[in-house]
């Protein structure tokens, strides 16, 4: 396992990377696509420089689909990312799709899997394995149905986990991970706290109601060696407490990293 941190595209960004001494960088370019495009031969010397590997690239939250079908300009937009991520030397690029109301749930798995075909089909072309994110913002492919139903059938698909959105969703993280650990190829670390059934915080990992040491366990016994990425999501852990917060972090989950 490697052990990194979403970040951004600046050289100064690298720099507080490489001074926690992390692995690799994250970048989740969300409504900063073209921002992220426009700088690729920068964040190329720049991950060359400092060593650090970009070891994913996600868009997180826009319309892939919608009622008339593919949204061909995101399909445009998300090909030019997998593109550049193949450039940086990236292997992983993380993705979702939105759920049209007017179109029953079956028709839109079928428009989902329309959509992810084409981006596996491309990201083979540039060495890239698409994976899902299970964040729901603007994402139904989130849950054990949605799984079943179109990782099921895209056996190139994968996924990228983050436990805190099981949790906050009332689902049960430990067995999403045993049923479905052989197709996750990244990990979010990041806390979460429920206070009477309610998102009170997302505190450091180590800080919060996670089970860390027993979804580690469910990691180890499905072979998993790829990417933890911290994920910072906190609004009281800010500023320099914030920082304090990604350094007790790195302690905690170094300490169950044995492989």
């Amino acid at each position: 396992m490697k052990l990194g941190i979403i970040s951004w595209i600046t050289e100064e960004d690298f720099i507080k990377v490489k001074e926690k001494g992390l692995s690799f960088v994250e970048l989740d370019v969300n409504d900063r696509a073209e921002e992220f495009l426009a700088h690729v031969d920068e964040v190329k010397e720049y991950s060359e420089r400092y060593e650090l590997p970009v070891q994913a690239v996600g868009r997180w939250g826009s319309g892939r689909i919608c009622k008339e079908g593919i949204c061909e300009d995101e399909l445009a937009l998300e090909c030019r990312l997998i593109e550049a991520a193949a450039k940086l030397g990236c292997t992983i690029y993380i993705t979702g799709c939105n759920y049209v109301d007017e179109l029953s749930y079956y028709e839109n798995c079928q428009l989902a899997i329309s959509y992810f075909e084409k981006l596996i089909a491309f990201g083979k072309q540039k060495g890239v394995r698409i994976a899902t994110y299970n964040c729901r913002w603007n994402n139904f492919v989130c849950d054990s149905m949605a799984f079943t139903m179109i990782h099921g059938y895209l056996k190139d698909l994968y996924i990228k986990y983050d436990t805190s959105h099981c949790i906050y969703a009332g689902g049960d993280y430990l067995q999403e991970a045993k049923d479905w650990g052989e197709r996750f190829i990244h990990v979010h670390i990041k806390g979460a706290l429920l206070i009477d059934g309610k998102r009170f915080d997302d505190p450091p990992a180590g800080m919060d109601m996670t089970n860390w040491g027993a979804f580690f366990a469910v990691l180890y016994e499905k072979g998993y060696e790829e990417g933890l990425s911290i994920e910072p999501h906190s609004e009281t852990w800010r500023g320099e407490l914030g920082d304090k917060g990604v350094d007790y972090t790195i302690s905690y989950i170094r300490n169950l990293m044995l492989i």
